[in-house]
């Protein structure tokens, strides 16, 4: 297992939209092991491949709070085949937009199809906070930040903060 690193916005690889995995094998195991290595690092909740750089249809999660043992959860090629008309606002963050917060409504409830890491098809109805994660790493698959679930003005602000603190970190490394 490695730490990778996480890009952060406003990389435009973070825009992309992710390529289906077609192979599940070594090179994928490795993939999720690292994966979970660098969102516990990092510390987060929820990562997606194409936070890494990859862009691959592949997630990782675990909602086990600090004193509980760890719950991953791997979600190969996922898909949306139902959302609620129910709302759910949570506060979310992401670890490529670090140190910023917003409020955001996904539907409450989801039911969706993915592979897991051995490859076998799933289904699951999901709600709270898991759907919510799960809808927010879904995103990135197709290369939406939470951020773009806000208003212009908010989303503008966030994005004109994230880079100005990247050209400032990279003046002061030159």
């Amino acid at each position: 297992m490695a730490l990778r690193p996480i890009i952060t916005a406003p990389d435009p690889r973070l825009k992309l939209k992710s390529a289906a995995v077609d192979r599940f094998d070594g090179e994928i195991e490795r993939l999720i092991d690292d994966m979970f290595e660098t969102m516990y690092a990092a510390p987060g909740i929820g990562l997606a491949a194409i936070q890494l750089g990859i862009p691959k249809r592949l997630l990782v999660v675990d909602l086990a709070r600090q004193d509980e043992p760890p719950a991953p959860r791997v979600f190969i090629n996922p898909e949306r085949l139902w959302v609620s008309d129910t709302l759910a606002t949570y506060e979310e963050g992401c670890l490529s937009v670090p140190d910023h917060y917003a409020d955001v409504q996904r539907p409450a409830q989801v039911v969706v199809r993915y592979r897991d890491r051995a490859g076998s098809a799933c289904e699951e109805t999901m709600d709270g906070m898991l759907a919510t994660c799960l809808q927010h790493e879904m995103d990135h698959l197709d290369g939406v930040l939470f951020v773009d679930h806000l208003s212009l003005a908010k989303r503008s602000l966030i994005l004109r903060k994230m880079a100005k603190a990247k050209k400032l970190a990279g003046a002061s490394s030159a």
